[in-house]
């Protein structure tokens, strides 16, 4: 009997914990962390102050925490399309990867569109915990550096690492300019269809004169 009463003590403790995560992520991918109260989070997830101190130890922790949350879910789905292409595919192909996580979460909506602005925010104001992130960055961009660099043979690799950065800068902002609400009510076919051309652009470049 003990037990059970237990488990279901760390099952609510678990829901909570989950309740203000989400609650945080909503709000940060709404307008930042800036300004963002306790209060806020606590009335949007249902729970007590209380509660905050004891799962996170702090608003700050807690908005650490949801960050992280975000960045290392976006890294893992990025890591997983990027990883499984070959080296001979095509630049609309690495595109349509590289894109894959971004174009989900604005079809879907919800949660996972918000992990999606919390990232694009993190991606311009990144947060003192991004370095524990670091190896999963550094994957993402050697898994598009091995395909860019048997694509485009002529390009040196500081210049691919640059465009391979211009084309997260561009997703960072489409998923928060108002063009991002507009996709955000096409199915995830139409915005791949609208957005792999323009990316695949960008990793191709201009072409060289002379």
């Amino acid at each position: 009997m003990a037990t059970g009463k237990a488990d279901l003590r760390r099952e609510a403790g678990q829901r909570t914990r989950d309740g203000l995560l989400a609650a945080t992520l909503e709000l940060l991918a709404q307008r930042g962390q800036e300004g963002l109260t306790l209060r806020e989070i606590t009335e949007s997830a249902g729970a007590n102050v209380a509660a905050v101190s004891y799962h996170f130890g702090s608003l700050k922790a807690l908005c650490d925490t949801a960050i992280e949350h975000a960045l290392e879910r976006y890294l893992d789905a990025q890591i997983e399309a990027l990883g499984s292409l070959s080296s001979g595919v095509t630049l609309e192909e690495l595109a349509a990867a590289f894109a894959r996580p971004m174009v989900g979460a604005l079809a879907a909506g919800g949660q996972d569109l918000a992990v999606m602005r919390t990232v694009a925010r993190v991606g311009i104001d990144p947060p003192q915990g991004w370095d524990r992130l670091a190896g999963k960055f550094e994957r993402a961009r050697q898994d598009a550096l091995r395909v860019l660099t048997v694509a485009l043979p002529e390009v040196d690799e500081q210049e691919l690492v640059f465009r391979t950065r211009c084309a997260a800068g561009m997703l960072n902002w489409l998923v928060l300019a108002p063009i991002g609400v507009e996709l955000a009510a096409e199915s995830a076919e139409r915005i791949e269809r609208l957005l792999v051309p323009v990316l695949a652009g960008a990793f191709r470049g201009a072409p060289s004169r002379g």
